[in-house]
């Protein structure tokens, strides 16, 4: 899944301050009504106060009317007209990234840029991911919650075949197969995605366990097979319609990381996915995004939900 960093060649910006409620709406009915290939939105606190902001990162010159009638709709038509649009050179967006983006972590897994490279520690699992490159960083509530369930699984289990369906810049299929020394089978519809996470491979020395494949689904030779634990780190709707695939996939035994899920979302992905006979287990819930862990045979009586 493409997450919410500025595209390859960001050439526009909005940027706009409300207060919590609208920012986090406006930025997620941008990330709803975009393709994430060409836009990405984030909204965020300014200096610990009730003031925040929302920066919207375009490839193209932005319909500036249409994005107001968006604001306006899930907000009120003074903040649509606070909307401030800018064109910003590519360097502008790629120095900001690289300064600004600390090192995120899940358990061993490290995930850094360059710049960071000095603060692995002896046991680190470090995957280098440039903000450059614009998407998959690690920092979004969405991959983030995907790194820390496959820490949690990894403590309890060690999973024998590893399937991430949506690799995006390959950052859990790098990590998987470095955390388990072990072949990871990876796809994404976008072919820009797979080159990149082909290239991340390179970098990380894991071209040997990560050759991720241009695929719609599961629909590739290099993805047949049944696995033990599966990541679908994409957005709702392609989550249950692929519900059917996911779950011929996977292995008696088998766990599910899904997630690209906003609260409201997560009702009708579990929904579809309890109709092929998984379960919710765990449930993380960051910056409004939410991943599920879901296992075969029933409610597990210890649900547990992070925060």
């Amino acid at each position: 899944m493409l997450e919410g960093l500025p595209p390859n060649g960001a050439s526009h910006v909005l940027r706009l301050s409300c207060d919590e409620r609208r920012a986090r709406a406006v930025a997620d009915i941008i990330v709803e009504t975009f393709d994430p290939t060409e836009t990405a939105a984030g909204a965020f606190e300014v200096d610990d106060g009730p003031v925040w902001g929302v920066e919207v990162y375009f490839a193209e010159a932005p319909d500036q009317d249409d994005i107001r009638a968006l604001i306006e709709a899930v907000s009120d038509a003074e903040t649509a007209a606070r909307a401030e649009f800018a064109e910003i050179a590519k360097e502008d967006w790629v120095q900001k990234s690289l300064a600004g983006l600390e090192p995120v972590r899940a358990g061993r897994v490290l995930v850094h840029g360059a710049h960071d490279r000095p603060r692995l520690k002896p046991n680190d699992i470090g995957v280098e991911i440039e903000a450059a490159l614009a998407f998959g960083t690690g920092h979004h509530g969405t991959t983030l919650g995907c790194l820390r369930a496959l820490d949690r699984v990894t403590k309890r289990r060690r999973p024998r075949r590893v399937l991430d369906v949506g690799t995006g810049t390959g950052v859990l299929a790098i990590a998987a197969a470095k955390l388990l020394r072990q072949t990871v089978a990876c796809g994404d519809i976008d072919p820009v995605a797979v080159a990149t996470a082909r290239a991340n491979a390179v970098a990380n020395g894991a071209v040997a366990f990560v050759q991720p494949v241009v695929a719609t689904g599961l629909r590739h030779p290099a993805m047949a097979g049944r696995y033990d634990l599966i990541f679908a780190n994409i957005l709702a709707k392609p989550l249950r319609l692929l519900a059917p695939s996911i779950a011929a996939a996977a292995a008696p035994d088998a766990e599910l990381v899904v997630s690209g899920l906003l609260a409201r979302d997560v009702p009708g992905v579990l929904s579809a996915y309890r109709a092929q006979g998984f379960f919710l287990a765990e449930r993380e819930d960051i910056d409004g995004w939410a991943t599920l862990a879901l296992r075969r045979g029933g409610a597990c009586p210890s649900l547990s939900r992070w925060r």
